[in-house]
C-alpha cells in the first residue's frame, strides 16, 4: 500500500536526478567552462551536485505532500460540500463583481490572478461536487495536470539553467533574479534571441509524454484515496525527511573549491535562485570588468576630487542650524512637470514652488525603484550591482545623511505612510539611527483614506506637521525625509480633492493628488513657528517608467530636484548643470555650512571638488553619464558606450528631456576606466566596510 503512495515520488525524483546530472555533463564539456577536469574531479562534482540534487528534490516535495494530504472524498458529503462550495462561490463573487475589494488595492493584475484561481477552484469543486459519477475522471484528470506541472518545471528549469550558463557561465543568481523583475524586457529578448515556438513547443511535448508515462505508472494511487490513518504515517515518514534536507541543504551547497567552475557545476540551480533572491547582490569582481584595485582606487579619488576617505568637509563659514525636510516623491518623472514640457497642469503646486526654489534642471535618479532612490538620498553614493543596500542584510551602522545631521545633534526621522517593514525600510533606517513615523503610528481617527501602499499622502501631511510640532518644542532642529506613497498603482485617493476622480485609477490621477498633498502640507506648514527656519528639498525617487530602446534610457532616469527656504537665504535659481541624485544632499549640507568628515561620493554641486557627471543603472547594467557620452557597465565583462544628442522633436520645453543614444565603434577608454573605477571601488568599499560610520 505504501509502496503504491510512494511511486510518484520515485518516479518524479529519478526524472530529476537524471535531467540534473545531465545538466552538469554538459556543463563540465561547455565551451563556456574554461577549466579541464580529471576524471576523478569531474566524478567528484558529479557526486557533491547528485546530493544537492537530492536534498532540493525532497524539500520541494512538499507541494507533491501537500497535495495527496488533500485528497479526500469526505468533503464533498453533506452538509461540508455545500458549505464548502457555498464559500468558494461567496470569495468569487467578492473578488469578481464587489466594488472596492481588497484585491484591488494590489492592481488589476493581482485582482484577475485571483478571480481566475477563485473561478476555476469554485467550478472544479463545482463539478466534482454535484457530477459524482464524474469524480474520478475529473480528479484523474488534476492528478496527470499536477505531475504534468512538475515534469514541466522540471524541464523547463534545466532549459532555463541551460541558456543562463550559455551566457553567463555560472548558476542562476540574482540576474536571474532580475529577469523576473523585467518581465516584458527579459521576454523580448528571448523571443529576438531563440526559436521560442519550437522551443517551447518541445518543452511542452516532452514534458507530456512523460508526465504521461509517470501517470499511467501511478493512477492506481488515486484508487482507493489515501484514508486519515494512511496520510498520518505518510506525513510521519515525510516530516522527518524533509527536516534532515533542510539542515543538510546548506552545509552541502557550501562544499566550496577553489575553480570557480568546480562550484557551480556542483551546485543546485534552484538554490542557486532561492539564495540570489534572498542575498540580492551581483559580484562586481566576478561578473564585470576590473581595473587592478590599487588603480581603480586612485582613479575613484581622483575623479571624485578627493585625497582619501573620509574627507574633510571644511568651511571658515558659520554654520546654519536649519531643520530640513526632505520630501523624496514616488515615481514623479520630469515630465509630468511644466518647466519639461508638460501641459496637462498635472504639477500646480510644484510648478508654483520652483519659482521661488533653487531648482536642479539636469538631475537624474540612480535607478528604477523606491529603495534606490532611498539608498542614492541617504547613503550618496552609487548603485551597487544587485539589490539596494536597504534590503541587503549588512545595511545597518551606514555613513549617511542622518549620520552627519546626529552628529550636529539634529533630532532625525523618516516618515512614510505605509508599514515601513516593506522593502526593508524600517530595517535599514532604523538601524542607522533614524527614528521612524510610519502607518503603526496613525489612530484609526487620522486616517481619511487608505489603500494597500499605506495612508492617503494628505494624511501623512497632517501627521508630519503634528511630529515637526512636537520636535519644535523639544528645541533641537529637526531633519525629517518622508516618502511619499499615493502616485502608485492602483493609484487611489479621496475624491474630491482633484479634478481626476480615484476611481479612474490613473498615474495622472495619482500625480496630481500628490502635488495636492504636498501643496497641503505647505498650506500648513506656513502657520507653524518653526517654518521660516526650514530648508524644504523636494525631489523624486525615480521615474513613473524605466523601460526604453536602450539599457539605460536617459529620458526615464530625468526627475525634478528643487530646494525651498521660506525665508529665502536659498535664492529662487536654476542650476543646469548635470547632477546625480547623490549629490542633492551633500548640496544641501554645503548651504547649511556644515563641517564634517565625509564618505559620501556625492558632492556639493557649488563646491570646488565636483565634477559634472551623474550614475544611473538598473540591477544589472551601471552607467556614468559624463562629457555627453553614456558609459555602461554589463556582466559577462561587457562595456558599451552611447554618444548623446539632443533630439530635435520633442514637446516644447525649457528644459528638453529627450535625447537619441547613439552607440559609438571605438569606446573612450578613460570614461570606461572611470566608469569601471567608480562601481568597482563603490563595491569593494562597501564590502571592506569602508562606507560604515
Amino acid at each position: 500500500m505504501y509502496s503504491k503512495r510512494l511511486k510518484p515520488y520515485f518516479y518524479l525524483g529519478g526524472l530529476y536526478l537524471c535531467v540534473s546530472l545531465l545538466l552538469r555533463v554538459v556543463f563540465i564539456f561547455h565551451p563556456i567552462t574554461k577549466s579541464d577536469f580529471s576524471f576523478f574531479e569531474s566524478l567528484k562534482m558529479l557526486s557533491i551536485g547528485v546530493v544537492n540534487d537530492i536534498l532540493i528534490f525532497i524539500l520541494v516535495c512538499c507541494i507533491f505532500t501537500l497535495y495527496t494530504l488533500f485528497l479526500s472524498e469526505s468533503k464533498f458529503k453533506r452538509p461540508w460540500g455545500i458549505i464548502i462550495f457555498s464559500l468558494l462561490l461567496l470569495a468569487f463573487l467578492y473578488a469578481y463583481a464587489w466594488p472596492n475589494n481588497i484585491f484591488m488595492q494590489y492592481g488589476k493584475s493581482v485582482l484577475r490572478i485571483v478571480y481566475y484561481f477563485l473561478g476555476i477552484k469554485t467550478l472544479i469543486f463545482g463539478l466534482m461536487l454535484f457530477l459524482p459519477k464524474q469524480r474520478l475522471r475529473i480528479r484523474d484528470f488534476l492528478y496527470f495536470f499536477t505531475l504534468f506541472l512538475f515534469v514541466v518545471s522540471i524541464v523547463l528549469n534545466s532549459v532555463s539553467e541551460y541558456f543562463f550558463w550559455n551566457e553567463f557561465g555560472v548558476r542562476y543568481n540574482f540576474i536571474a533574479v532580475d529577469y523576473l523583475i523585467y518581465t516584458n524586457e527579459v521576454i523580448g529578448n528571448i523571443i529576438e534571441s531563440y526559436p521560442v515556438l519550437p522551443l517551447f513547443s518541445a518543452i511542452f511535448i516532452i514534458s507530456g509524454l512523460i508526465s504521461f508515462l509517470i501517470w499511467k505508472k501511478t493512477r492506481d494511487n488515486l484508487n482507493p484515496l489515501p484514508n486519515f490513518k494512511q496520510k498520518l504515517i505518510l506525513l510521519a515518514i515525510y516530516l522527518p525527511i524533509f527536516g534532515i534536507s533542510f539542515l543538510l541543504t546548506k552545509p552541502a551547497e557550501n562544499i566550496e573549491e577553489d575553480n570557480l567552475f568546480s562550484n557551480e557545476i556542483q551546485d543546485n540551480g534552484l538554490y542557486k535562485f532561492y539564495y540570489a533572491f534572498n542575498h540580492s547582490e551581483i559580484d562586481f569582481n566576478k561578473f564585470y570588468e576590473q581595473l587592478p584595485e590599487k588603480e581603480a582606487e586612485e582613479i575613484y579619488l581622483n575623479s571624485n576630487k578627493s585625497s582619501e576617505i573620509p574627507e574633510k568637509i571644511l568651511t571658515d563659514v558659520a554654520e546654519i542650524r536649519k531643520n530640513v525636510v526632505l520630501i523624496s516623491v514616488e515615481s514623479l518623472s520630469a515630465e509630468f512637470l511644466k518647466m519639461y514640457g508638460n501641459d496637462e497642469n498635472l504639477t500646480p503646486f510644484l510648478d508654483s514652488i520652483a519659482n521661488h526654489s533653487l531648482v536642479f534642471t539636469n538631475f537624474y535618479a540612480t535607478g528604477n525603484r523606491t529603495v534606490r532612490g532611498l539608498e542614492a538620498l541617504s547613503m550618496c553614493i552609487p548603485p551597487s550591482p544587485g539589490e539596494s543596500i536597504i534590503k541587503r542584510k549588512d545595511n545597518k551602522d551606514k555613513f549617511t545623511i542622518g549620520s552627519v545631521f546626529k552628529s550636529k545633534d539634529y533630532q532625525v526621522k523618516y516618515l512614510y505612510g505605509g508599514y515601513s517593514y516593506f522593502d526593508n525600510m524600517r530595517d535599514f533606517f532604523e538601524g542607522n539611527g533614524y527614528d521612524i513615523v510610519d502607518r503603526s503610528n496613525f489612530k484609526p481617527t487620522e486616517i481619511t483614506f487608505a489603500n494597500v501602499w499605506g495612508v492617503s499622502d494628505e494624511d501623512m501631511a497632517r501627521k508630519a506637521i503634528e511630529v515637526m510640532n512636537r520636535e519644535h518644542k523639544i528645541g533641537k532642529p529637526f531633519f525629517n525625509h518622508w516618502m511619499t506613497v499615493s502616485n502608485h498603482r492602483p493609484f487611489t485617493y479621496p475624491e474630491g480633492r482633484i479634478d481626476i476622480p480615484g476611481t479612474a485609477q490613473s498615474r495622472n490621477g495619482g500625480v496630481k493628488y500628490t502635488d495636492y498633498s504636498i501643496g497641503l502640507f505647505f498650506k500648513m506648514a506656513k502657520k507653524q513657528e518653526w517654518y521660516k527656519n526650514t530648508i524644504f528639498v523636494i525631489v523624486a525617487d525615480h521615474c513613473a517608467s524605466s523601460a526604453g530602446k536602450t539599457e539605460l534610457p536617459l529620458a526615464k532616469y530625468r526627475i525634478p530636484a528643487m530646494i525651498f527656504a521660506p525665508d529665502g537665504s536659498v535664492p529662487a535659481d536654476h542650476f543646469d548643470g548635470l547632477m546625480s541624485q547623490i549629490d542633492l544632499m551633500p548640496t544641501v549640507l554645503g548651504l547649511l555650512n556644515f563641517n564634517y568628515d565625509s564618505k559620501f561620493t556625492g558632492k556639493d554641486v557649488f563646491g570646488n571638488e565636483y565634477s559634472a557627471r551623474a550614475f544611473i543603472a538598473t540591477y544589472q547594467d551601471l552607467g556614468l553619464l559624463k562629457d555627453g557620452f553614456l558609459t555602461i557597465l554589463s556582466p559577462v565583462k561587457k562595456i558599451s558606450q552611447y554618444k548623446i544628442v539632443l533630439q530635435t522633436e520633442q514637446p516644447a520645453a525649457d528644459y528638453p528631456i529627450y535625447y537619441d543614444q547613439i552607440p559609438v565603434q571605438k569606446i573612450n577608454k578613460k570614461l570606461a576606466d572611470e566608469t569601471i573605477s567608480d562601481y568597482q571601488t563603490v563595491y569593494n568599499y562597501l564590502k571592506n566596510g569602508k562606507f560604515n560610520n
